[in-house]
């Protein structure tokens, strides 16, 4: 893959998913009617909704930042523990098992996007 290639695939995963989280974490500050008869459903307390969306956005942040690549390691961890979390829970509850299928769609794109920021350190 040429440099420019590397750059412009890293950057548009980026994108996507930073986009993707900032939605899905302003959902969750804002306590978002889906958002909370979804933590219903798994027995999770609404309070939940917001210290996880505060988090996303927090991650948001981690990813979007050039300054420290050891932030941006750990938001990467932080949204990979939330999708794994996400879709065990999900299972868990047995009656919504299809629903642990996109956490883990999610995490594919997440991981393609370190992939790409791993190889992208490597050339600049």
């Amino acid at each position: 893959m040429s440099p420019k290639t590397l750059k412009i695939s890293y950057w548009t995963t980026t994108i996507i998913f930073v986009l993707f989280m900032t939605m899905d974490g302003i959902g969750g500050v804002s306590q978002q009617k889906d958002g909370q008869e979804a933590f219903k459903m798994l027995g999770y307390p609404m309070y939940l909704l917001l210290i996880v969306g505060s988090a996303k956005l927090l991650g948001v942040i981690g990813l979007l930042q050039t300054y420290s690549p050891i932030v941006k390691e750990w938001a990467y961890a932080g949204f990979t523990f939330n999708f794994i979390c996400a879709a065990l829970s999900w299972a868990f509850v047995g009656e919504h098992t299809a629903f642990a299928i996109f956490p883990l769609v999610v995490l594919a794109i997440m991981a393609t996007n370190y992939y790409l920021w791993k190889r992208y350190l490597t050339l600049y």
